[in-house]
């Protein structure tokens, strides 16, 4: 059976028309054959993202900053690259945290989970600047949460999903930095394959 480029979502008429065209009788029900495949689309798409390794779709060019660089020039990093966080890393170029936008919220008196509402009242109200005397390792997420390249996009997904985060950095079997791998990645590769 040839792979289609493009999955089209069947309606019932399609349904109709192709058990009308096999001019045999078939005892199931249009819903029969409209969820046998659903669940055969399901096993595809599993079976297609199995297949796909994290060095397969990580991004290699990665924004990062180091352990000692002040906070002022990583909150330069993340607005200028248009990103959300970043890895951390120390001076052999192994990650030991992540510093976000939310991290550097907090320097400013904002919970995680703020609204934007929030941030003009705050910065209206105290406009608090972190000290850019101020390290990036003072303020980063640590331990980091990472992924090797050989791991299955699967288990990166779930991890991203259980901890509500946008990417993992990639590291290798010395812990070094060598991608990052997001969301948005995994979504545009599944995207690709079926």
């Amino acid at each position: 059976m040839a792979e289609d480029k493009e999955i089209t979502p069947l309606k019932e008429e399609d349904l109709r028309a192709a058990l009308k065209e096999m001019k045999v009788y078939v005892d199931i029900t249009e819903g029969d054959l409209e969820r046998i495949y659903e669940i055969a689309l399901r096993h595809a798409r599993q079976r297609i993202a199995s297949q796909i390794k994290v060095k397969e779709v990580m991004t290699v060019n990665v924004i990062a900053v180091k352990r000692d660089s002040d906070l002022s020039e990583a909150a330069q990093l993340l607005s200028d690259n248009m990103i959300s966080g970043m890895p951390v890393l120390d001076d052999d170029g192994r990650v030991i945290g992540v510093i976000s936008e939310a991290d550097l919220l907090l320097l400013l008196g904002i919970k995680k989970g703020h609204t934007f509402k929030d941030i003009v009242r705050n910065i209206l109200g105290e406009p608090l600047r972190p000290n850019a005397a101020d390290r990036v390792e003072s303020v980063m997420s640590t331990p980091p949460l990472t992924v090797g390249p050989d791991e299955d996009i699967r288990n990166a997904a779930a991890i991203l999903d259980a901890r509500r985060i946008k990417r993992l950095p990639v590291v290798d079997g010395n812990g070094k930095l060598i991608g990052i791998v997001s969301r948005a990645d995994i979504v545009r590769t599944i995207g690709r394959k079926t």
